[in-house]
C-alpha cells in the first residue's frame, strides 16, 4: 500500500515538471516573467519619485529649520554672551571680595593663634597650679585616718575624737536605782573609834540600830632603810696585802642599791618616760632628800636589767619561732644623731612581743634575727622585704581603710574607693562578728567575687580618667589590691591571722613616746638594751597577774652570770 502511494506521488510530480519543462521551451514563462518583473518595476519607479518628492519637501523644510534656528542661535549667542559678561563682572568683583576676606582671615588667623598660644600657656599653667594645688591638699589634708602617717605625728592639728553615743538627757554619773561601786576598802593598819556624843547617847529619843560606820584614809609612804655591814680590815706584814671578811651579794660600791629603787626607776624611765633628772628628783623629793641616785646609775639600768634577763628573752624567742602567726614592722630610732631601726615581731597567741635594735631596714635589718628562719605567717604593712620570709602574708587591712579614705578625699570624681571601703567594713565587722564560729566559705566566696567587681570598676574609671602625677596613692593602692589579692584576703581563709597589723604598731608607739622623750640615744648598745626592757616588760604585763615591779625588784637582785671569754674567730 506504501509503495502504491509512493509511486503515485512520483507519477504527479513527473508529469508538473515535465509542464513546467513545456513552457520553458514554448518561452510562454519568460514571456509571464518578464511582463511580471515590469509590472514590479513600474511599481518601484512610482514609489521611488514618490519618495523624491517627499525628500526634497523635507529638505526645503529643513532648510528653512536651520536658517531660523541660527537666527535663534545668534541671539541666545548674543543674550548669553552679554549674560556672561555680567557674571565675569561679578565674578570679578567676588573674586576682589574674596581675597579681602582671605587677607582678612589670615588676619584673624594669625591672632586667633596668638590667643591659641596663649591660652595654651594660661592652661598649662593653670593645669600646673592645679596639679600644686591637689598636692599641697592632699598634704594638708594627710593624717592618721587617710595615710601611713602615724597619729604620734599629727601635729596641733588634731582631729576631734567622734563621739556615736545618743545623748539621753540624763545627768551625768550613776542613775537612780543602779547599785554604786564604792571605793574599794583596806586592811587598816590604824584603827580608832570615834565615841558618840551625849546628845545622842542621853537623849531616850535615840537608840542604836547595830549599823557601824566606817570611813578609811590611805597614806603611802616611802620608808628609806639603810642596811649596813661592817668588818674589820687585816694586813699581811710580809706582802702588804689588805683582807677583810666577804660581804653578802649585792654589796660591792661602798653604798649600794637594791632592787626595790633600780625597779622603780626602772620603770619610771622605760615605761613611763619620765627624764633622768625627774627620776632623781622625784626619789630625793619622796624620800625628804635621803636618796640621792646619780644619772649614770639610771642610765645603766637598761644594760643591768638586760644583762639580767636573758632567759627571759630567750624564752620569748622560743614562743614567737613557734607562734603560727607573727605581727612584723619597723620604726625608725636615733642613735647619736644618726639613724637606726626597731624591728618589731609580735605574736597575738602567745602574747610576747620582741624588740630588736637594727642599723637599718630591709633585708640588712632581718638578717641574724628569728625572722630570716620563720616558717609561719607574718601580718604586715606592705613591706616588699617581709615577703622574702615566711610561708603567707597578710596586709594591713587598716593601712589599705586609710589609703581608701584618702582616694575618696582626693578623687571624688571615682565611685570605686567608697565600694572598695564599704566592703572592707564588712569583711572586717563579718570576721569580728564570728566570735567562736568558722569561717563561711560560701560568705568568703560572695566577698571574693565583689572584690574582683570593684577592683575591674576601678580599672575601667583609671582607664577613662588617668591617675594624677600629683596623687598616685589611690591608683597605686589598686595596683596592689589586684597583684596581692592573696594576701589582702587571708584573714577570710584562716582565722588565727589577724585583719591589722595594730599589734605591731601599738608596740611602735611605746617606743616613740620613749624616744621622743630622750629626743636621741646616745650609742647603739643603749638602743639594744632599751629594745630588751621593753621586750621584757611588754612580756611580764601579757603573761603575769601580780605585780610586775615586785617581778622586777626580783630580776635585779638576780647575780649576774661570769663572762665568758671571748674566743678568737678565724
Amino acid at each position: 500500500m506504501k509503495a502504491f502511494e509512493y509511486m503515485s506521488n512520483l507519477q504527479y510530480r513527473v508529469k508538473s515538471l515535465a509542464r513546467q519543462v513545456e513552457e520553458f521551451k514554448s518561452g510562454e514563462k519568460y514571456r509571464k516573467m518578464q511582463e511580471s518583473h515590469r509590472a514590479v518595476v513600474r511599481s518601484l519607479n512610482g514609489t521611488i519619485k514618490k519618495l523624491r518628492a517627499e525628500l526634497e519637501k523635507a529638505h526645503n523644510e529643513a532648510a528653512k529649520v536651520r536658517k531660523l534656528w541660527e537666527e535663534v542661535i545668534d541671539d541666545l549667542e548674543k543674550e548669553f554672551r552679554k549674560e556672561l559678561k555680567q557674571k565675569d563682572n561679578v565674578i570679578t568683583k567676588l573674586k576682589n571680595h574674596i581675597l579681602e576676606l582671605e587677607k582678612m582671615l589670615d588676619q584673624k588667623t594669625e591672632e586667633l593663634r596668638e590667643k591659641r598660644l596663649k591660652l595654651y600657656e594660661v592652661e598649662t599653667l593653670l593645669e600646673e597650679e592645679r596639679e600644686k594645688n591637689r598636692k599641697l591638699t592632699a598634704q594638708v589634708n594627710m593624717n592618721f585616718e587617710n595615710s601611713s602617717l602615724p597619729s604620734s605625728l599629727q601635729g596641733p592639728k588634731k582631729k576631734k575624737i567622734p563621739n556615736s553615743r545618743k545623748k539621753t538627757g540624763k545627768k551625768p554619773g550613776g542613775q537612780p536605782g543602779h547599785q554604786g561601786h564604792g571605793r574599794k576598802k583596806h586592811t587598816p593598819t590604824q584603827v580608832y573609834e570615834i565615841p558618840a556624843p551625849k546628845k545622842y547617847t542621853e537623849d531616850p529619843n535615840y537608840y542604836e540600830t547595830g549599823k557601824t560606820i566606817r570611813k578609811q584614809k590611805v597614806i603611802i609612804q616611802m620608808d628609806v632603810q639603810v642596811v649596813e655591814y661592817f668588818t674589820k680590815e687585816y694586813r699581811n706584814r710580809t706582802t702588804g696585802a689588805r683582807v677583810h671578811a666577804p660581804f653578802p651579794q649585792g654589796y660591792t660600791n661602798e653604798v649600794n642599791y637594791d632592787g626595790s629603787i633600780k625597779a622603780f626607776a626602772f620603770l619610771l624611765g622605760n615605761e613611763c618616760n619620765v627624764s633622768h633628772d625627774k627620776i632623781r628628783k622625784f626619789l630625793s623629793e619622796i624620800t625628804e632628800g635621803k636618796v640621792e641616785i646619780s644619772k649614770g646609775m639610771i642610765n645603766g639600768l637598761c644594760k643591768e636589767f638586760a644583762a639580767k634577763t636573758k632567759e627571759e628573752k630567750t624564752e620569748i624567742c622560743r614562743k614567737l619561732f613557734a607562734s603560727p602567726v607573727l605581727n612584723v614592722d619597723f620604726t625608725n630610732a636615733s642613735v647619736n644623731g644618726g639613724s637606726a631601726q626597731v624591728l618589731i615581731l609580735a605574736s597575738p597567741s602567745a602574747n610576747a612581743a620582741l624588740y630588736i635594735a637594727r642599723e637599718s631596714k630591709g633585708h640588712k635589718g632581718i638578717q641574724g634575727t628569728l625572722l630570716e628562719n620563720y616558717m609561719g605567717t607574718i601580718v604586715h604593712d606592705h613591706d616588699l622585704t617581709f615577703y622574702s620570709y615566711g610561708q603567707k602574708h597578710q596586709e594591713c587591712m587598716q593601712h589599705n581603710c586609710r589609703y581608701l579614705i584618702g582616694s575618696e578625699q582626693n578623687e571624688p570624681e571615682l565611685t570605686w574607693n567608697q565600694k572598695m571601703h564599704g566592703l572592707f567594713r564588712e569583711m572586717l565587722h563579718y570576721r569580728n562578728g564570728l566570735g567562736e564560729d568558722d569561717l563561711d566559705p560560701e560568705a568568703v566566696e560572695e566577698f571574693e567575687r565583689r572584690y574582683d567587681e570593684i577592683l575591674e570598676k576601678a580599672r575601667e574609671e583609671y582607664e577613662y580618667e588617668p591617675p594624677s602625677d600629683s596623687y598616685r596613692e589611690g591608683y597605686n593602692l589598686y595596683q596592689r589590691l589586684v597583684k596581692y589579692k592573696e594576701s589582702e584576703l587571708l584573714f577570710l581563709h584562716d582565722k588565727r591571722v589577724p585583719a591589722n597589723n595594730s599589734l605591731c604598731e601599738r608596740l611602735a608607739r611605746v617606743y616613740k613616746r620613749k624616744q621622743k622623750q630622750m629626743i636621741t640615744m646616745r650609742s647603739y648598745e643603749g638602743l639594744e638594751n632599751l629594745c630588751d626592757g621593753l621586750s621584757i616588760v611588754y612580756f611580764l604585763r601579757m603573761n603575769q597577774e601580780g605585780s610586775v615591779y615586785q617581778t622586777i625588784l626580783e630580776m635585779f637582785e638576780r647575780k649576774l652570770a661570769p663572762k665568758k671569754k671571748k674566743e678568737l674567730v678565724s
